[in-house]
């Protein structure tokens, strides 16, 4: 798909607004994970700004894409987003973790309209997507599902029963996309249990395989696309990221994985985002 320039610029402010907004909800609940949603913040922005069919009007739309977050712990990045694309006010995203809030720790399907999932336990998200590509297909709806999952929960057993299922029944409609981040919990993925060769993998399991810059607005668009046209089996892209993208202090760094910032820390990392603005505007003059 050919994408002007000024779309691109645009889903990039979006993601740089989105990384701004999760510092903020994060250091008003005093909890949360910071890594994983700041690395993820131009993938989200490009899927609701970009590729998702989607309607914040009436998040209940039976003919939507579905996107299901399977590692629920980088949520700050989804409610960031869906607040940003309309879906609820910006200013309820500083509700986060708070008692009574929608916005759960881990998402709630049943407390927010357009979350599509109830997700914790790790692993369970590309079974549940399989679920609604096949229901889909036998339905004979023409939606397509998008299923997010970290590197990490490739530890998972059921992650791979379910790459199984999904590759046996060639569901083309399905398309999983890895945060290869390189980081989990307790340190670097490929000290804490390799998982390469990650792409070999999932072609053995009947999938294509892409791989991608997690941050270039033009390659996720592209592979979505790639995606879409592939009729014989379901696609999983790895999405390279850097963990904490946008704070220099903190990428890679897998402390940061389920570590809420100071108000010290975030009026820094405020600035260096705002800082930010700029440079996406002269990068593309």
């Amino acid at each position: 798909m050919l994408v002007p320039e000024k779309q691109i610029v645009f889903i990039e402010e979006k993601a740089r607004l989105i990384r701004e907004t999760i510092i903020e909800m994060l250091v008003a609940a005093r909890s949360g994970h910071t890594a994983g949603p700041l690395g993820m913040a131009d993938i989200f922005a490009t899927f609701y700004f970009q590729i998702l069919k989607h309607d914040p009007h009436n998040p209940g739309w039976a003919e939507r894409d579905r996107l299901i977050l399977s590692n629920g712990h980088i949520t700050p990045v989804r409610y960031a987003t869906m607040a940003h694309a309309g879906y609820f006010p910006i200013e309820e995203c500083l509700t986060l973790r708070k008692f009574g809030t929608r916005l759960q720790g881990h998402p709630e399907r049943t407390k927010l309209p357009g979350v599509e999932t109830t997700s914790g336990p790790l692993g369970l998200g590309l079974g549940q997507a399989a679920g609604y590509a096949y229901g889909a297909r036998m339905d004979g709806k023409k939606f397509r599902t998008y299923c997010f999952m970290s590197d990490g929960e490739q530890d998972a057993g059921n992650v791979w029963e379910s790459a199984m299922f999904a590759g046996n029944n060639k569901l083309h409609n399905l398309t999983a996309l890895i945060d290869r981040n390189n980081i989990q919990i307790n340190g670097m993925t490929e000290h804490v249990m390799p998982l390469e060769n990650l792409r070999a993998k999932y072609e053995a399991f009947n999938w294509h395989a892409i791989e991608i810059d997690g941050h270039n607005i033009r390659e996720i668009i592209d592979a979505v696309d790639e995606a879409k046209a592939i009729y014989e089996k379901p696609t999983v892209i790895i999405a390279h990221t850097i963990p904490g993208k946008g704070i220099k202090e903190i990428e890679f760094d897998y402390t940061w994985h389920g570590k809420a910032p100071s108000k010290e820390e975030a009026k820094k990392f405020l600035h260096e985002l705002r800082t930010m603005k700029g440079k996406i505007e002269s990068e593309h003059e």
